[in-house]
């Protein structure tokens, strides 16, 4: 019974009635599935340098003439099997998306609450700080809280806290999207007689923020988080192209992408190709579900 509900439910039916989308959702439940069950199902453990060998590297695809049937997409400078370092990549990159979304949601939600309901110099003060932020492209944000951290940071703990880092510095670059949105939503929602009925029965402000507002605000913000998984994931992987994310021992897909680059013009060409398509089919996976939802959640468009 529950289940025939759910498959009549709108969004089910909108689901449905657009192949792209199922298709976007097949290729994220995909790539979720392989970087989430990467220890157990990879070929290869990547950061086992034991288990290395350096004669294997450089072996091309299976297809090609030099390729071998257990290295399906080639090995990298290390021996590597790109396959395998391709799963524990996206692992590190959707973590660190995932950490980074939720970080920048919980902070802008909660600013633009305040901002919105409360107003006046509160409101004038975050949304200044907003406005310059906005001001600034979201990578050179995360670039300078990730270098004022290094310097911070004790350097023989640089690369233990690189990811608890990378997560705050993405997360610091992105609050203010959910902050704006939350905002105006609130400066609705204040005015309504439900809102209203809570402050004359004595209700507390952060209780009617959390309990009555906060639920009828959420719709843009679940649109908005979706969207910026992939954008959480490309900066990451600009981060660690760059050679400021996670560090070489523990690589993303920026970092494989990196380190493929190197062999690029000698002809090691699968070293950063695989891991670059992987990173181009996670992002547009994740952005075409977030299209859909929000076209499914807007009344306007159905």
């Amino acid at each position: 019974m529950i289940f025939r509900r759910l498959w009549e439910h709108d969004l089910a039916w909108s689901f449905r009635r657009s192949p792209v989308t199922v298709v976007a959702a097949v290729l994220t439940l995909i790539c979720v599935g392989a970087a989430v069950l990467a220890p157990w199902v990879s070929p290869q453990d990547p950061f086992d340098m034991a288990g290395l060998n350096l004669n294997d590297a450089f072996t091309p695809p299976a297809w090609e003439e030099r390729g071998v049937a257990a290295y399906p997409l080639g090995t990298d400078n290390q021996g590597r099997d790109i396959l395998s370092t391709i799963m524990h990549g996206a692992r590190i990159s959707l973590g660190v998306g995932i950490a980074s979304v939720l970080f920048a949601l919980v902070l802008g939600v909660s600013l633009g609450l305040v901002s919105g309901y409360f107003g006046g110099r509160i409101d004038a003060l975050i949304m200044r700080v907003a406005d310059v932020q906005l001001s600034f492209p979201a990578i050179l944000i995360a670039l300078l809280i990730d270098g004022v951290a290094r310097i911070a940071l004790p350097g023989d703990r640089h690369d233990e806290l690189a990811i608890p880092v990378l997560v705050l510095a993405i997360g610091f670059a992105g609050w203010v999207q959910y902050a704006r949105t939350v905002r105006g939503s609130t400066m609705v929602e204040r005015e309504k007689e439900y809102v209203q009925a809570a402050r004359v029965i004595g209700r507390r402000p952060l209780a009617i923020l959390l309990w009555h507002v906060l639920p009828n605000v959420t719709g843009p913000v679940l649109v908005l988080a979706t969207i910026h998984i992939a954008t959480a994931i490309i900066t990451e992987a600009t981060l660690s192209f760059l050679g400021v994310g996670v560090p070489a021992t523990r690589p993303s897909l920026g970092t494989l992408i990196r380190i493929g680059n190197e062999f690029l013009y000698s002809g090691e060409w699968w070293i950063t190709v695989f891991p670059g398509v992987a990173l181009i089919v996670l992002a547009l996976s994740v952005n075409l579900l977030g299209d859909w939802l929000r076209d499914a959640l807007n009344p306007r468009l159905r």
